[in-house]
């Protein structure tokens, strides 16, 4: 109990002293998990609205992949992200590896099936009778496919919530592609890592707290969004 009082009050002081490097890492966390974040919901959600709207022959193939993609161990994402841009990778002309551009593509990839899933199951469970009302109504594909999604927009969010703290909380892909570069790639995941290793637990600690209060005013402002959602 005592470390985490003084990790509370190690961050309180690192909060209000304008350590720049703090902000630094902070700022560097924002950025790759919210670009990660849209790009994944960009993806995503028409991935699986698409799914539950329409019936595909590898439809039920595509299930088992995107379920599969779900409980995926960042860890191997990170494997395959680092061989895919490694130097003798097919991709390893872009020189994006240890570097935000690969934490990003790890994230997107991690991000991805839980979008597209939960999407996919928040439409199914969307009445069938309101597509047919809209068509007898004269909607447009592209307004049927708004109508259903807005129907099933309390699922969309929770989707982007799981999405968020999936990607908000990672650390193993990030750390395999980043590297955990001072001042370059490093996040607070990986920093709270590099501090537990050197037995800073007190940095730790506060950078664990940072990140606990990050994560709550973000999921605060996605429930305000859903309650909004709702009246």
């Amino acid at each position: 109990m005592e470390e985490i009082l003084a990790g509370l009050a190690h961050a309180l002081r690192l909060i209000f002293s304008g350590d720049p490097a703090l902000y630094e890492i902070i700022w560097l966390t924002l950025q790759v998990t919210g670009v990660a974040l849209g790009l994944a919901i960009l993806l995503g959600v028409p991935c699986g609205a698409a799914l539950g709207l329409y019936r595909v022959r590898t439809r039920g193939l595509i299930t088992v992949l995107l379920y599969t993609g779900m409980g995926l161990p960042p860890v191997v994402v990170g494997l395959f992200v680092y061989l895919i841009l490694s130097r003798s990778g097919p991709l390893g002309t872009l020189s994006w590896l240890f570097t935000p551009y690969a934490m990003i593509v790890a994230q997107v990839i991690i991000a991805f099936p839980l979008t597209a899933g939960l999407t996919m199951t928040a439409v199914q469970g969307v009445d069938p009778a309101l597509r047919l009302q809209a068509r007898a109504l004269g909607a447009t594909g592209a307004q049927e496919v708004w109508t259903i999604l807005t129907e099933a927009r309390i699922g969309v969010v929770a989707a982007i919530v799981a999405a968020f703290g999936g990607i908000i909380s990672e650390v193993g892909a990030v750390m395999l592609v980043g590297g955990n570069i001072e001042g370059k790639t490093r996040v607070l995941t990986t920093a709270i890592v590099l501090n537990t290793r050197t037995g800073d637990f007190d940095l730790a600690i506060a950078l664990g707290l940072i990140l606990l209060a990050i994560a709550f005013i973000i999921n605060g402002g996605m429930l305000f969004l859903q309650r909004n959602a709702l009246e």
